[in-house]
C-alpha cells in the first residue's frame, strides 16, 4: 500500500506539481495546464528549455508498481517497433529531493512531500485531433494500427496487470456493488437478476471462444473509444496505456463502432478491412462483441461508486446513485438480454 490518499491527491496543488518535476530534473517555467482525465491527475507543463510535457499522477491504490511499469515497458516496445504511441520518459531522481524512480528505464517516480507521497510518469506532449470515424479510409487505418500494436502485444501476455473477463471485470463489479449497497432496495432486486442473466450469458460466450481455441493471452490498448485515440497528420496514436490488460483483439475494436445497427455493421466492416491487411482476426471473437459490453456497463458503475469521495465525480455523474439511474441500468441490461 502506498502513502498517497485520495484527499491529498485531490488535493493537488500546482506548485506541488511543479515541484515534483523539479525533484525528478525537469525545471518548469511555471506554466500548466490541467488536462481531461477522471482517473489521473494529469497536467501539461511547460520547461525552461522550451519544451512542453505531460505529467500523469497515479490515482492511489488502483494499480500496483508492478503494474504501472508493466504498462511502461510496453510502451516501450511497441516505440521500438515504431507503433505511434507515446512511451514515459526516463527520469532522474535529484539529490534530497524527496524523489525515487523505479523501473528498468527509470519511468515511474515516487516524490514524498510532508506527510505525503505520489507516484507519476512524465512523457512527450503530443498534440492532436479526434479521429473522424465516419470516413472510410480513417476506420481502415485505425485498424492497421490496431493490429501493429496487436502483433507487439502478441509476443507476450502481461504478467501483473489484469485479464480481461468475466470473474475478474463482471462479476467482482456486479459482487462490490451488491456487498457495498450502492443499488437502491427499491431497485436492487431487479438489476441483480438482469446483471446476473446477462453475466451469464456473458460467460457462456466466452466459454464457447474459448472452446474454439481462443485464449486470453493478448496484451490490449484495453480503453479503445474514440476519445483515447488522436490523429496527427502521420494518423492514429495513442498517448496512454492505463487500461491495457490481456484480453481478445476485439475489444481494441468494438468501442469505435457508432450505436445504430447498420453503422457498426459498415464501421467493423472497415475496421477488419485494414486490420487484416496486417493481422489475422478471428471472426469467433464477434461473438464477444456484447458481452464485453454487458461486463463494461457494469464496472462502469463500480468505477464511479468506489471513486465517490472523489470531488470530481460527484460533479461528472450527478445522477449517479438515484433509484432512476439504477432504473436506467437495469433496462440497459434487460436490452442486452433480449439483444
Amino acid at each position: 500500500m502506498h502513502p498517497e490518499s485520495t484527499a491529498t491527491y485531490s488535493g493537488l496543488q500546482p506548485q506541488e506539481v511543479l515541484t515534483a518535476l523539479d525533484a525528478v530534473g525537469l525545471r518548469g517555467d511555471g506554466r500548466l495546464l490541467q488536462l481531461n482525465s477522471y482517473e489521473n491527475r494529469v497536467y501539461q507543463a511547460f520547461l525552461e528549455d522550451g519544451q512542453a510535457v505531460v505529467v500523469k499522477f497515479y490515482r492511489p491504490g488502483r494499480w500496483t508498481d508492478e503494474q504501472i511499469l508493466e504498462e511502461h515497458a510496453f510502451a516501450r516496445e511497441l516505440e521500438d517497433a515504431e507503433v505511434p504511441v507515446v512511451a514515459p520518459l526516463s527520469l532522474q531522481a535529484q539529490p534530497d529531493s524527496g524523489a525515487a524512480v523505479s523501473g528498468g528505464h527509470g519511468t515511474l517516480a515516487t516524490w514524498t512531500h510532508g506527510n505525503a507521497s505520489w507516484r507519476f510518469a512524465v512523457s512527450p506532449r503530443k498534440a492532436g485531433r479526434a479521429p473522424e470515424i465516419d470516413d472510410p479510409e480513417t476506420l481502415r487505418w485505425i485498424g492497421r494500427f490496431v493490429a501493429r500494436l496487436h502483433d507487439v502485444g502478441a509476443r507476450q501476455p502481461f504478467v501483473y496487470r489484469r485479464t480481461l473477463d468475466v470473474p475478474t471485470i463482471g462479476l467482482a463489479s456486479q459482487r462490490w456493488l451488491l456487498e457495498q449497497g450502492c443499488v437502491t432496495p427499491a431497485e436492487c432486486a431487479a438489476w441483480e437478476d438482469a446483471s446476473s442473466r446477462a453475466l451469464d450469458l456473458a460467460g457462456q460466450a466466452f466459454e464457447r471462444w474459448h472452446s474454439k481455441g481462443g485464449a486470453l493471452q493478448l496484451r490490449v490498448h484495453g480503453d479503445a473509444h474514440p476519445g483515447n485515440i488522436l490523429w496527427r497528420e502521420e494518423g492514429p496514436h495513442v498517448v496512454d496505456l492505463d487500461d491495457a490488460c490481456n484480453g481478445p483483439s476485439v475489444q481494441d475494436l468494438w468501442m469505435l463502432l457508432p450505436g445504430d445497427e447498420e453503422g457498426r455493421a459498415r464501421s467493423l466492416r472497415l475496421l477488419l478491412e485494414g486490420y487484416e491487411t496486417v493481422r489475422d482476426f478471428d471472426d469467433a471473437e464477434l461473438a464477444l462483441i456484447e458481452p464485453l459490453r454487458t461486463m463494461r456497463m457494469i464496472q462502469h458503475s463500480a468505477w464511479i461508486a468506489q471513486r465517490w469521495d472523489d470531488p470530481a465525480f460527484p460533479r461528472a455523474f450527478p445522477h449517479f446513485g438515484t433509484a432512476a439511474y439504477w432504473s436506467e441500468q437495469t433496462a440497459q441490461l434487460r436490452e442486452q438480454l433480449s439483444g
